[in-house]
């Protein structure tokens, strides 16, 4: 797969969560944001809670479920990049929260609906 592509897909995925956590009250603070470390694809928030989510778009589990992508590396990567944003937004308040969204989609962008697992405080 091309970068792009890889890309887009990617982008797919990240629209979907968003639009799933809109409806549930969340408001969309930061979308791809980076730092040196890394990035954090939805930056959410509700009264209560910030949720720095990471998105995995896959068209099956077959192999492995797409949570088990997020490794430990990863998870410190996204950890620092969390309190990068957070020492840039003092004026937030809530509980942060590290969420990972799994988004199955078996024809891939050109499914209608996409199945997504939300898991919260997955790390």
């Amino acid at each position: 797969m091309r970068g792009g592509e890889a890309k887009r897909r990617g982008r797919w995925g990240e629209d979907l969560v968003a639009a799933d956590l809109k409806r549930k009250g969340f408001c969309i603070l930061a979308r791809g944001y980076h730092s040196r470390y890394g990035e954090i694809d939805i930056i959410a928030a509700n009264e209560q809670y910030l949720c720095f989510t990471e998105v995995k778009l896959r068209k099956s589990e077959a192999f492995a479920p797409a949570w088990a992508f997020v490794d430990t590396r990863k998870q410190e990567r996204l950890r620092i990049t969390a309190e990068i944003f957070l020492s840039e937004h003092p004026e937030l308040k809530q509980q942060p929260r590290f969420d990972i969204a799994e988004v199955y989609a078996p024809r891939g962008t050109l499914a209608a609906e996409a199945n997504i697992i939300y898991w919260e405080n997955a790390f």
